[in-house]
């Protein structure tokens, strides 16, 4: 039935395209990274690789808990994380390990946190709130930080980070609408990887895409292909540029592909085919980047080995760092916990060492 007063919803939302699956250019951009950029996007791209597969590895062998995998979605952690300037603050959840780890927070700091240790705080050059790993809870996080830098007159910009899923909570509605109506210096940016665990993208939202949920927040919006590595750090930049120059928030849709398990306890052959994964398989991230520097005559031959030989080196050297890490006491959960613990907590303290001590899990005092 036709109506005279509702109009149906705007379908309409073209990807952003810079360099197609094959390798060659389809499109150009004043953002694009340069040169020297584009050969630091693929040896992170590489060092996401190795660094996922050692980190299931270690899982595998019981050294360290449950990981949330990245294979696949390389090219949007890098290029976010690229596009950032140091002082930027990076708000993201397990399944930007990558952007973490390239945006300045030390491998063995991730290595650690997955061991249930105590990594330490962030160098205090590095701008990066802890992992979160409640699904959405970051998003108002990073609109809040984006407030407190508009507030002290900083020309920082936050970019908070989540997944499809994500954007089902109530905390991603609350985070941008926030941010729409203060006008923060924010980026908010959706790895939509297809699947929340076993949930597709279909049957959580109705929109046509993530990216047009954008209009009804006061901001842009953006639909990028997340396995272009180019692209991505494109539109990144030029959404970063945009809040530092005081225009405001934007949301920016990647799509891309988890081509592993949601985590390392998930069997997602339960739920999606094999076919559908060797599909995806077939655009892989590294081997795009890889044609088009081909392409633009900027691949060196073997650089991709010997950049996977480097990583496999810097991993093992921060892994041995990671494990000689003391293990976190039941003291600690405490003591680490409050700076200034109240009578309750202090209580709470002394019956729960007590008890561990009745069974013999922690030593006498």
């Amino acid at each position: 039935m036709q109506g005279n007063f509702l109009r149906p919803p705007q379908a309409e939302f073209p990807v952003i395209r810079l360099v197609a699956e094959d390798g060659t250019r389809v499109a150009r951009a004043e953002t694009e990274p340069d040169r020297a950029t584009l050969l630091e996007l693929f040896r992170w791209m590489v060092f996401g690789r190795v660094f996922d597969q050692r980190m299931i590895n270690l899982q595998r062998q019981g050294r360290i808990g449950t990981i949330g995998t990245i294979r696949g979605q390389e090219a949007s952690a890098a290029g976010l994380a690229l596009a950032m300037r140091r002082s930027d603050w990076l708000v993201g959840s397990y399944r930007e390990l990558l952007a973490y780890i390239a945006h300045g927070v030390p491998i063995e700091a991730v290595i650690s946190l997955y061991r249930g240790g105590v990594p330490g705080p962030f160098p205090e050059d590095v701008a990066a709130m802890p992992i979160q790993i409640v699904i959405g809870t970051q998003m108002p996080h990073a609109a809040g930080i984006a407030l407190g830098a508009k507030l002290r007159g900083a020309d920082d910009v936050v970019v908070g980070c989540c997944g499809d899923g994500a954007t089902s909570e109530g905390d991603f509605h609350e985070g941008l609408n926030f941010a729409g109506v203060h006008k923060v210096p924010a980026v908010f940016f959706v790895q939509n990887n297809g699947w929340a665990i076993s949930v597709p993208r279909a049957r959580q939202t109705a929109s046509e895409t993530i990216a047009q949920k954008a209009w009804a927040y006061g901001m842009p919006g953006a639909l990028v292909d997340g396995n272009d590595a180019v692209a991505v750090y494109a539109v990144v930049k030029e959404a970063i540029e945009r809040a530092r120059a005081g225009e405001g928030p934007s949301l920016i849709e990647a799509l891309t592909y988890r081509v592993g398990p949601h985590t390392t306890s998930d069997d997602p052959r339960r739920y999606r085919t094999d076919d559908e994964v060797e599909l995806h398989e077939k655009d892989d991230p590294i081997a795009r980047l890889r044609r088009f520097l081909e392409t633009e005559g900027i691949y060196e031959e073997g650089l991709q080995e010997l950049l996977e030989e480097e990583a496999r080196s810097v991993m093992s050297q921060a892994i041995e760092r990671a494990e000689a890490v003391p293990d976190v006491t039941p003291e600690d959960v405490f003591d680490l916990t409050w700076a200034a613990p109240t009578e309750a907590v202090r209580r709470d303290r002394e019956r729960t060492l007590r008890e561990l001590r009745e069974v013999g899990e922690v030593g006498k005092e």
